[in-house]
């Protein structure tokens, strides 16, 4: 008994440790800037609900670029790794392993490494102050994740499916659409949100290559939150609330499907 309170405990203080920063941010949200320097930690009556409204009026066309650049990654990254894990995992042909390995290593190499020739390239091809410039680098970067986690998924498909269909006629199209890309929901769905996921947390490079206020992700847009009179920390604290709510909404509805993808079966398969 002791032993499982022993648990417990170190479970509640780990919890209470995570959620500690969503909470400071949710209490200083309420805040105005006197409330915020006189009580840093403690919440503060009378709470300051208007700051949420002002705060979507700054945030909102930054939340727009943020939502334009997801789901044009997301659709481009699902095509292309949907196809490429496809045919690495049901077609044999000469270099198939070699080729996958090359993928795989293209995860040892830091990201960091390709910052300035990837912001070269965005020059010299004027594409700076667009989407593009946004979207390209985490399509490249999103393939790579998301071929491997496609392949090793679809090897976990029984052949049989395949083999039946075949048999009735299909061909590679029919098969892709017909067979493999229902079956594949769960590791569409795990894709979709780690590249949702990297497009919200994304700040360094929308900062380095995007100065258009209305181009502006949200991580980025938020660190120009500025009032008539300097920062207000109740209304960017709540632009950060509201910015954190649509991972929040996705993951909680979702998370049967992402951990199936990255379990490798359907979910309630097991």
């Amino acid at each position: 008994m002791s032993r499982q309170w022993g648990i417990k405990t170190a479970l509640s203080v780990l919890v209470f440790v995570s959620l500690f920063p969503y909470l400071f941010m949710l209490t200083t949200s309420l805040k105005d800037n006197l409330q915020f320097a006189e009580n840093y930690w403690v919440p503060t009556l009378p709470f300051h609900w208007e700051n949420y409204s002002a705060a979507w009026e700054q945030i909102r066309p930054y939340m727009v670029a943020s939502v334009v650049v997801a789901a044009a990654a997301i659709v481009l990254i699902i095509a292309f790794s949907l196809v490429a894990g496809f045919v690495l995992a049901r077609y044999s042909f000469p270099g198939r392993t070699f080729f996958f390995v090359m993928i795989a290593a293209l995860m040892m190499v830091p990201s960091i490494s390709s910052l300035i020739p990837l912001f070269v390239m965005m020059r010299d091809f004027e594409l700076l102050n667009t989407y593009p410039v946004l979207i390209i680098p985490h399509v490249a970067g999103g393939v790579v994740i998301g071929t491997i986690l496609m392949k090793t998924f679809i090897e976990g498909i029984p052949q049989e499916l395949f083999d039946a269909a075949r048999v009735d006629g299909a061909g590679g199209v029919r098969l892709f659409l017909s067979i493999m890309t229902p079956l594949s929901l769960p590791v569409i769905g795990t894709v979709a949100l780690i590249t949702i996921n990297g497009v919200w947390n994304d700040f360094f490079w929308p900062l380095l290559t995007i100065t258009e206020n209305e181009l502006r992700t949200v991580s980025v847009g938020l660190l120009f939150f500025q009032g008539q009179s300097g920062t207000e920390y109740g209304p960017m604290f709540a632009g950060y609330l509201l910015a954190s709510v649509p991972l929040l909404v996705l993951f909680t509805f979702l998370s049967k499907y992402f951990l199936a993808g990255v379990q490798g079966g359907l979910p309630g398969s097991h």
